[in-house]
């Protein structure tokens, strides 16, 4: 079975997910949660400058996050949907165009794209 997402009920194909994460980071949508039909989550949240790309595979798993080994410092500005704002070491975030690259790949191909570093959670 090849594997869809979603987000919000809305299916997409993969070389929709970057315009669709744009597009609602442009309405002030910070926080996304993609959802497979096979039961993964993959989250996405920026403050838009970099972001926290997380892949959970499945309800419960503390999941793998994407890395950047080299960053330094931290940042703020990661709005949930909740209203919390959280500020993040930038080593577990990604500059935002690397973090587009990663959920597109994940969406297209199921998993993380080979150059990309990613730490799990367990």
């Amino acid at each position: 079975m090849t594997e869809s997402w979603t987000i919000d009920g809305d299916h997409l194909a993969p070389g929709e997910v970057v315009a669709s994460l744009r597009a609602r980071i442009g309405d002030g949508h910070l926080e996304t949660w993609l959802t497979s039909s096979c039961g993964r989550s993959l989250a996405f949240v920026t403050n838009t400058e970099r972001a926290m790309v997380m892949l959970l595979n499945e309800e419960g798993d503390p999941g793998e996050h994407a890395v950047d080994p080299a960053a330094e410092g931290e940042s703020g500005g990661f709005v949930l949907s909740n209203g919390q704002n959280d500020d993040y070491a930038d080593a577990d975030t990604v500059p935002i165009e690397g973090a587009f690259r990663i959920v597109e790949h994940v969406v297209r191909e199921g998993s993380w794209p080979p150059d990309a570093h990613h730490v799990s959670d367990h």
